[in-house]
């Protein structure tokens, strides 16, 4: 379920080559088991659309039902037509106007995959890029703009053009009969102050369901912050129903970092929560600092290795709050705030940790295994605070404990 009242929902897409059945299986189910909800995958070819079916069939032998996206560009209506295995396969397809054909062509081949998509019954995203852009509609709404008292810039025109496109295209979906709860329109631009524009206006003039996603994000922090900051904004303004974050990874890096950022800014904005979020400080000269942070670095590990038995196993545990802090200015304080919160002393001392537990102190942990002992303590906190999925009426409100001495 995607748009009106349903969670904002987490895409990613893969960067293998979709007839590699094998390696696109593998990294869809490492996205999936990351978080993705739904996983775009490139249907370019012959061999692409063949292996599509089997890519399906593999990972429900393997119980990763996530949702597959065709993206499908040029020469997506023989694809589909010609590969009726593939388009059943695929939970979505992916339509961009701007190359589903030209001129003459363009009406006859987008009818023909909006065609099919009512055939299997599939939802459609019109997804238009300004770097892939209808050419023709670009050169008429240049015209026209040349021809007023007071034209527009040409980047304003190219963001009208982008709403003009997904909204006459959406328009001509549900001429044909696809019904608009079935229509998720996206204008992808690479600047966040063109991205914020084009999406209000879109908000502005239709009702579909709207993907976000900065396009071409970019490597690295840049990527993280130019993506957090243009889909906070929307995401602020109640706009958007799916996003996806398109990181570049580094060479041989790890495709599921879009997934995490993505989750990371739906969580902290409050608008979903998916794993026990982590507060730390960021240290001064207050703090031993390699102390409190091993110690935050190790905790953050261990709820991310351990979230996906205690996600199957418990009910609520992603909105659990985890406090490390640094020193005693403002780490008791954090900690009580804090669903469980250790707060080491400051620079100079022996790590002697107070522990809080639902805003109460109810430990001290000393010596070389604090953040052994704090692990099993988080443990013991989401056995006894989170009711059992399997039997609920194994939760029995029971305080956490430790082995820890109480002070």
């Amino acid at each position: 379920m995607v748009g009106g009242d349903a969670p904002i929902v987490v895409q990613s897409m893969t960067n293998t080559d979709t007839a590699d059945v094998e390696g696109t299986v593998a990294q869809v189910a490492t996205l999936a088991q990351a978080g993705s909800e739904l996983v775009r995958i490139t249907v370019d070819r012959e061999d692409a659309a063949k292996a599509v079916p089997h890519i399906r069939d593999r990972l429900d032998q393997m119980g990763v039902d996530v949702p597959l996206v065709g993206d499908f560009h040029y020469i997506g209506h023989k694809l589909l037509l010609g590969h009726p295995a593939c388009a059943e396969a695929l939970a979505k397809y992916r339509i961009n106007p701007g190359n589903v054909g030209f001129r003459e062509k363009r009406d006859r081949q987008f009818t023909t995959m909006i065609e099919v998509a009512l055939k299997y019954d599939r939802p459609v995203r019109i997804g238009v890029n300004w770097g892939s852009l209808d050419g023709d509609l670009l050169v008429r709404l240049m015209d026209e703009n040349a021809a007023l008292p007071m034209p527009k810039t040409a980047a304003q025109v190219t963001q009208e053009a982008l709403v003009v496109s997904a909204v006459e295209s959406a328009a001509k979906a549900e001429e044909i009969g696809l019904g608009a709860d079935r229509i998720v329109l996206s204008c992808k631009v690479s600047e966040v102050q063109g991205l914020v524009g084009v999406y209000d206006e879109l908000a502005r003039r239709c009702n579909y369901a709207l993907h976000l996603g900065l396009t071409e994000a970019g490597m690295g922090s840049k990527g993280i912050v130019a993506s957090t900051a243009a889909m906070a904004i929307l995401l602020q303004r109640g706009i958007g129903d799916t996003i996806r974050v398109s990181l570049t990874p580094e060479p041989g890096g790890d495709r599921t970092e879009e997934v995490i950022v993505a989750q990371q800014i739906l969580q902290v904005m409050g608008l979903r929560s998916f794993i026990p979020l982590v507060t730390a400080c960021p240290g001064c000269g207050r703090t031993t600092s390699t102390v409190f942070q091993e110690l935050a670095g190790d905790i953050q590990s261990f709820i991310r290795t351990r979230m996906p038995s205690w996600r199957q196993a418990y009910e609520g545990v992603e909105t659990m709050s985890v406090a490390v802090m640094g020193c005693i200015v403002n780490g008791p304080g954090e900690s009580k705030h804090a669903d469980i919160g250790i707060s080491l002393p400051g620079t100079g001392e022996e790590p002697a940790a107070p522990v809080f537990i639902d805003g109460q102190k109810r430990m001290t942990l000393r010596g070389p295994q604090l953040a052994t002992e704090f692990q099993a303590i988080v443990e013991d906190y989401v056995r006894n605070r989170y009711p059992s999925r399997n039997n609920p009426a194994d939760h029995d409100g029971a305080e956490p404990t430790s082995s820890a001495a109480a002070q």
